[in-house]
């Protein structure tokens, strides 16, 4: 297994993680994404680990919690063999001070989160998303506490604007406070918004990637295939509502010329979608889900072999889709390309 430094810290990460948003399934979205119990979540906490698959992430919103408690009895004895990402802001209830990171609730949250996951600290506490009511003085100082406490070790955001990262990052600079080192982000070849500003924005500031959803939302599978219906039992009919939207043409774009390559490489096509995205810049680690040890093992398979140039190529140009406004410019007026060129 390859590791890589996360973003502009002394944290070294798997370039595959595991994502326990499986584990405990319950409610609409999650028990569709699966619903390991702790003995099926220990076996496949023991296969990644003998692959070198060594952070596994999580978030107190999966299933209440409960992806976090059984992630924590799968790790019991294993612990020190890993790392644990988990993320906290959006709401867990209906109160007040049940969504958000104020000081309060970041406290609370972080206390709760090392309950369920019978540990001592959190390797990498993610900010689950922008809060826009908290002051960025009093996020950055309660940050600086837990650190201090030895409660979380390394933190980051996910599904952050740009210019509020880079507020929290100049901020904690001027200040002398832990930055974020870590942007968890949706990027994948059938949404690749992340290369226009977020991804530029870590290049230069030295903010790892940690990818999810790195399959389209289940798209890239390998089981839709154009002309053809979408097949009975696929989890997309019941999930397709709460992830990111898909262009259709753009889709089936990228699906033929992945079965072209699959059919190349002799590898599967969710590891050759896999495998595109370790070869793009400031990507840390991606984040892989499995429901069973056959659905972990193909995935693992996505590591260890290289696409060609010619492939990588291929695919970028089959998933490639228009810039909105201001990065259009910068893809396609040379003017503006010559002042910053594309990272990818």
């Amino acid at each position: 297994m390859e590791y890589r430094q996360l973003g502009r810290s002394g944290l070294r990460v798997p370039v595959l993680a595991f994502g326990a948003g499986t584990f405990g399934g319950t409610g609409p979205l999650f028990s569709n994404w699966g619903q390991t119990d702790v003995d099926e979540a220990r076996r496949l906490v023991e296969i990644c680990l003998e692959a070198g698959v060594t952070l596994f992430d999580t978030a107190d919103v999966y299933s209440d919690g409960r992806s976090e408690e059984v992630l924590g009895a799968a790790l019991e004895g294993l612990r020190d063999a890993a790392l644990i990402s988990t993320k906290t802001a959006l709401p867990t209830g209906d109160g007040p001070h049940d969504w958000g990171v104020s000081r309060a609730r970041l406290v609370r949250s972080v206390d709760a989160a090392l309950t369920r996951l019978r540990t001592d600290r959190i390797d990498i506490l993610q900010l689950h998303a922008f809060d826009s009511f908290t002051p960025v003085d009093e996020l950055l100082q309660t940050i600086d506490v837990l650190v201090r406490a030895g409660k979380v070790h390394h933190w980051g955001v996910s599904n952050y604007p740009g210019w509020a990262l880079m507020q929290l990052i100049e901020r904690a600079d001027r200040h002398g406070l832990p930055r974020p080192v870590a942007q968890q982000v949706y990027y994948s070849l059938v949404g690749r918004d992340f290369e226009w500003d977020l991804m530029p924005l870590g290049a230069r500031e030295g903010v790892g990637a940690l990818l999810w959803s790195p399959l389209g939302w289940g798209r890239l599978t390998g089981r839709i295939r154009r002309g053809a219906p979408l097949p009975e039992g696929s989890r997309l009919h019941e999930t397709a509502a709460f992830g990111p939207p898909v262009d259709e043409e753009r889709l089936y774009r990228v699906l033929d010329v992945l079965f072209e390559i699959a059919e190349e490489t002799g590898k599967t096509v969710p590891q050759v979608a896999l495998n595109w995205l370790t070869r793009q810049p400031t990507v840390s680690s991606i984040i892989i889900g499995a429901r069973n040890e056959e659905q972990l093992r193909q995935n693992l398979g996505a590591v260890g072999w290289s696409l060609s140039g010619e492939q990588a190529a291929r695919l970028a140009a089959a998933s490639e889709s228009d810039a909105a406004y201001p990065a259009f410019p910068y893809r396609r007026q040379e003017a503006f390309a010559r002042l910053f060129p594309p990272l990818v």
